[in-house]
């Protein structure tokens, strides 16, 4: 009845589904090669917030069970304290744009802000299915608790893998670009990327130590991707965050053939890390398109 005392069993089911739910978050937390999230700060305050939305998932059966309807309402937070993560990044992130080496670009940053936003819908769900599944099994309270962790783990690896997005890699051929500087006027494989190069020493400087890579995409259609102003951005931004900016940093795409520069003058002169690391760009969610909607059949109107 409403009000009840919490039985064993509740906090029981309670507890299994807090920390399924928040290992689900710790699971999904990777600090990959963009050093991001930051450790150890970035990974606590995650870890916190996977921990918040997985208790919210975990009380909401047994609020019900009890018949505290009223308690049920406090989900509503669940919503805003999610929405508060992707705040606290797209500031975060934003914060830190003018002591980059160039700019992420707001449509990187709402890619991040999402991400993390949406891996805290995933503590939240699988903790709400753990605690729904050791609460419907009729066995006893350890083998419902066992029955909770598997359906969780099931959960977790479907949502993962629905969530995960695309490189650059995935729709494109990134290879090693040849960097000419003629009359201070800047090309790589043909393509004319910039005349910002009017000094003898710039002129230098790239002709020795300058790198750049070609993408080259799959197919046509994967131009709209990659010719995207946002996603050229935050390729740049990663491949001067991983090899550093000892000066110029440039991206240009080529009409003709859909081809797109990233070229610079890194720190660390190493152009497979330069490769590797455009290819793993991600595509980011604002540049995606579904081919579906553009078969509309427009006889039918």
């Amino acid at each position: 009845m409403e009000g009840q005392n919490l039985t064993l069993e509740n906090v029981s089911t309670i507890v299994a589904a807090i920390i399924v739910g928040t290992l689900a978050r710790v699971w999904l937390l990777k600090e990959d090669y963009r050093q991001y999230p930051s450790y150890p700060n970035g990974y606590l305050i995650h870890i916190i917030t996977g921990f918040v939305a997985s208790a919210l998932g975990a009380v909401a059966i047994p609020a019900l069970m009890s018949k505290n309807f009223v308690a049920v309402t406090f989900l509503t937070l669940a919503l805003q304290q999610f929405r508060d993560v992707r705040k606290m990044e797209k500031e975060s992130l934003t914060d830190l744009e003018n002591t980059e080496y160039t700019y992420r670009g707001t449509a990187y940053i709402d890619g991040i802000a999402k991400t993390f936003e949406s891996r805290n819908y995933i503590a939240f769900v699988t903790a709400f299915f753990v605690s729904l599944t050791i609460t419907i099994v009729p066995l006893n309270i350890w083998v419902n608790i066992i029955a909770g962790i598997i359906v969780g783990i099931a959960i977790v690896s479907y949502l993962k893998n629905f969530t995960k997005g695309k490189s650059i890699g995935d729709i494109a051929q990134v290879k090693e670009g040849k960097v000419e500087v003629k009359n201070s006027s800047l090309y790589v494989d043909g393509i004319f990327v910039s005349n910002l190069l009017g000094t003898d020493n710039a002129e230098k400087l790239f002709k020795e130590e300058g790198l750049a890579v070609v993408i080259y995409p799959n197919e046509n259609h994967y131009r709209i991707n990659l010719d995207n102003f946002g996603q050229r951005q935050a390729a740049l931004f990663e491949a001067t965050r991983a090899l550093g900016n000892k000066r110029y940093n440039f991206t240009r795409k080529d009409y003709e053939q859909g081809r797109i520069v990233i070229t610079l003058v890194p720190i660390k002169q190493d152009i497979d890390a330069l490769i590797e690391v455009v290819k793993k760009c991600p595509l980011l969610e604002s540049t995606k398109k579904s081919h579906s909607v553009m078969k509309t059949n427009l006889k039918g109107e």
